[in-house]
């Protein structure tokens, strides 16, 4: 049974949610700013400002390394984050959040930790076709000091896993299912940057747990958008970034299982993960502190919890309802452009929407949307080998959140219509 709190009942309001947030006040180029571009960093509302700036007025010192009475107060206060993130994505114990980065550093550390624990020559790694990078290029290192391979799970035209029965071949990369003799690890995105397709990730996980394949989800596209109850996935590990979540930059959470984090080895040395240390051997700390070497990002931290909290205070199906409206809305009227075609047309999505436009760079698109006031991400989103699947050099983005307008959906329409005038 989940143990997260109820969210307070708030009426979504979209004018009221905008409030506040003080960027959405801001001119671009003496345009009213558009911003469209949630999925690369959201904004941030002002309680969370605040929190991260209080932090360095009122009680800034370190954490857990000293007596005196603002180290006290900073260290609780970062532990009440920690606690607050536990709640809001259900993990059964506080030390199984660890604080990182970002999603990046999250799943670099499941890579180099689960590569040392797990992998040996021949075992593989299997990932999916429409992986951000940072969930490719840290098993590919993992994979290259182990002598292990990366499988991929295709990807349909339609943008979501290729998961029909075939019969595997050893000599492609391609795979649609578990080698029970040789998968070691399933590593995942819950949500596509790039095309917004929602995953069956929990019936994947379920599937590769019958196996004793260890599961590891990149939640960093979900985070904002979707109910997280890892205990309810079943995975191994879940990674998500503050900064997509109305929260800071530079933080990130890896949620790992208790019994599976006891017995991977820490990735990075220094401080505050070590029991003991003498020039012979050093111990380690206990969790979550074995995986957080140095001093961690506390403002930051204390700002993620308070994001987390802001976003319990809506009623998080109201909020999703709402942003599927822009979806739908964006989705139809684009459509109504001349030579322009949607990538990733998946039926469960979240409001991310790719496309390109015949004759027409990304690149050029973005800048004259931006002219406009317009902010929209173009190029590859880092998934390059997702590009190169659908054979584009880039797309351009836009994806929205909860403060975004069907307003500024049409203010973008006639951008882009105006736009590719300029540019054929």
């Amino acid at each position: 049974m989940s143990t997260k709190a109820a969210p307070v009942t708030n009426a979504f309001s979209v004018e009221e949610i905008r409030a506040q947030f003080p960027i959405l006040k801001e001119l671009i180029h003496g345009k009213p700013l558009v911003y469209f571009d949630n999925a690369a960093t959201s904004q941030k509302p002002r309680r969370v400002i605040k929190a991260e700036s209080a932090y360095y007025a009122t009680i800034n010192a370190n954490v857990h390394r000293g007596v005196h009475t603002l180290s006290t107060k900073a260290t609780e206060a970062q532990e009440a984050a920690r606690e607050i993130i536990r709640r809001h994505i259900n993990a059964k114990h506080v030390h199984e959040v660890i604080f990182t980065s970002g999603t990046t550093a999250s799943m670099n550390l499941a890579a180099f930790s689960l590569g040392q624990l797990l992998l040996k020559k021949g075992d593989e790694v299997l990932i999916s076709g429409m992986e951000h990078h940072a969930n490719i290029v840290p098993w590919q290192m993992a994979c290259e000091r182990h002598g292990a391979k990366l499988k991929v799970i295709p990807v349909t035209d339609s943008g979501e896993w290729d998961l029909k029965p075939q019969r595997r071949s050893d000599a492609t990369d391609s795979a649609t299912s578990f080698s029970a003799e040789r998968t070691r690890i399933l590593a995942i995105s819950h949500v596509s940057n790039t095309l917004g397709t929602i995953n069956p990730v929990k019936k994947l996980i379920a599937e590769a747990k019958k196996l004793g394949i260890i599961t590891v989800v990149d939640g960093a596209q979900a985070i904002a958008h979707l109910d997280i109850d890892v205990q309810d996935l079943g995975c191994d590990l879940y990674a998500f970034s503050g900064h997509k979540a109305y929260g800071p930059t530079g933080t990130g959470v890896l949620y790992g299982r208790e019994e599976l984090l006891e017995r991977m080895p820490p990735w990075q040395g220094g401080g505050e993960m070590i029991d003991t240390v003498t020039f012979e051997k050093t111990t380690y700390a206990k969790l979550p502190f074995k995986f957080e070497a140095g001093t961690p990002h506390i403002a930051g931290i204390i700002g993620l919890g308070e994001a987390i909290r802001w976003m319990e205070d809506y009623d998080k199906a109201s909020m999703a309802a709402h942003e599927h409206i822009l979806l739908e809305h964006a989705t139809k009227e684009l459509l109504t452009v001349d030579g322009l075609r949607i990538i990733g047309t998946a039926k469960n999505k979240v409001g991310v929407i790719s496309f390109v436009i015949e004759g027409v760079h990304h690149y050029d698109l973005g800048t004259l949307l931006d002219q406009q006031g317009i902010a929209v991400r173009t190029g590859h989103h880092c998934t390059q080998p997702l590009m190169e699947r659908f054979s584009v050099s880039g797309t351009t983005r836009a994806s929205f959140a909860c403060f975004n307008t069907v307003e500024e959906v049409e203010v973008m329409v006639g951008a882009t219509r105006k736009a590719v005038k300029m540019l054929r």
